[in-house]
């Protein structure tokens, strides 16, 4: 996927110690209840749209972005739907990165699915309940996204 100039920026003086950064999941929904996919081009696997967003970027506002970066999509964010830290990973080239995901419902408005920059190999609309192979990160966030349920997180251990 596409590094963003300001991570590279930070990676020239950091190296590849551990980078903590906000990331933003699409949940997008069209009018017949199907959800927006991407088969990414870095690994060939289908998965929900997402990205990071610019210093200073709402994060709503990023995902409307790369919604329509990667898919052509014109979307509405409805509603946050999970916030979540996940675990640490290490890219080929070294460098670690631990997200904090913030994933919204969003309800298309416009455009046509397609391909609409190099980090999709293809794009589509699926039904819920025929969903190709995704990882348990976007079926949690599908699940998540179609419930009326407050935002999901992590409970905590205090009482």
């Amino acid at each position: 996927m596409t590094t963003p100039d300001f991570i590279r920026d930070l990676r020239a003086s950091a190296g590849h110690q551990l980078l903590w950064l906000p990331g933003v999941t699409a949940v997008v929904f069209d009018d017949e209840g199907r959800v927006l996919l991407g088969r990414r081009s870095d690994n060939g696997r289908w998965s929900l749209i997402g990205g990071i967003p610019e210093p200073g970027e709402q994060p709503a506002a990023c995902a409307v972005r790369e919604v329509e970066e990667e898919t052509a999509v014109r979307c509405v964010v409805e509603r946050l739907v999970l916030v979540q830290a996940l675990k640490p990973v290490t890219y080929d080239n070294g460098d670690v990165c631990q997200f904090m995901d913030i994933t919204f419902r969003c309800r298309a408005v416009g455009g046509e699915a397609r391909v609409n920059d190099d980090e999709s190999l293809e794009v589509g609309w699926f039904a819920v309940d025929a969903l190709p192979d995704i990882k348990d990160f976007g079926q949690t966030r599908v699940k998540q996204a179609m419930s009326d349920a407050p935002t999901w997180f992590e409970p905590t251990d205090s009482f």
